[in-house]
């Protein structure tokens, strides 16, 4: 079970997916590997990793764990899914409080919400690549009545540390939360993370836990390369990162996601 991050560790942080991690992920898939997407993207955001990665069948785990896919790209008469994929898990909250004490801490920060529809919500404008979609323009008042899977929150009047320091000084309750590399904030219901999502899907699959691996470069991969028997940092990761990494490889400009996959080959 090859769990893998998107940003970062897949694609660099423009988005690019380089043609020497394509061919590495395609070899593992066709290998028989059950290889998962793990993100903060959403849902329409990671089914191009996916494609491009050859899964045809297999699991996703999008939204830092709040929603998990299993995929299966045959055609309905062959048996496959109608649009190559179903949510089978979703983490729901309700981002009300959340909202209210940053916005009371964060009056100028952008907020946005993906739904439990699968729809994004925000209070202005703004694109993302994690997001897979241009959000719909809603008021904070109407964004807390919403039940959410993600809540975003994003800030272009401090720099990522002062914004890590004022999060951690509201002190959020009920949700789990990850700062990003910019002032960039994800909050998941409580208790959810990659790593929780992960678990459960290799719970259901009844793979042995010394058969996981994980690799990724965010604060929002901690619990997963902790969870993982293997888990990996990209090499630009944090130091907090690769901390609880078992190693630590090249950088995703190095293509660092390519000789970790190569190992795995290599074991059969």
């Amino acid at each position: 079970m090859v769990c893998l991050d998107v940003d970062g560790t897949i694609v660099n942080h423009d988005g690019h997916m380089s043609e020497a991690v394509r061919q590495a992920g395609r070899a593992l898939v066709g290998d028989g590997h059950t290889v998962v997407i793990s993100t903060g993207r959403s849902l329409p955001a990671v089914l191009p990793i996916i494609e491009k990665f050859g899964i045809t069948h297999g699991y996703a785990v999008c939204s830092n764990g709040g929603v998990t896919l299993r995929i299966d790209a045959r055609s309905p008469e062959e048996g496959g899914l109608e649009d190559g994929y179903e949510v089978i898990d979703q983490q729901v909250f309700d981002p009300e409080p959340a909202l209210r004490a940053l916005h009371e801490r964060l009056p100028t920060a952008r907020f946005a919400v993906e739904t439990s529809a699968g729809h994004f919500i925000a209070t202005e404008r703004f694109d993302d690549l994690t997001f897979g979609m241009a959000p719909e323009v809603m008021g904070l008042k109407e964004m807390k009545q919403i039940e959410a899977v993600r809540l975003v929150v994003n800030s272009d009047d401090s720099t990522a540390q002062e914004f890590a320091r004022t999060v951690e000084d509201i002190g959020l309750h009920g949700v789990t939360y990850s700062v990003g590399w910019s002032a960039w904030l994800d909050i998941a219901a409580k208790g959810v993370t990659k790593g929780s999502s992960l678990e459960a899907l290799r719970d259901s699959l009844g793979i042995p836990r010394e058969q996981t691996l994980a690799c990724g470069d965010g604060r929002n991969d901690i619990e997963m390369l902790q969870w993982a028997h293997r888990g990996i940092a990209m090499g630009q990761a944090v130091e907090e990162v690769k901390a609880v990494a078992d190693e630590v490889t090249g950088t995703v400009e190095e293509d660092g996601l390519v000789p970790v996959l190569c190992s795995v080959l290599e074991q059969d």
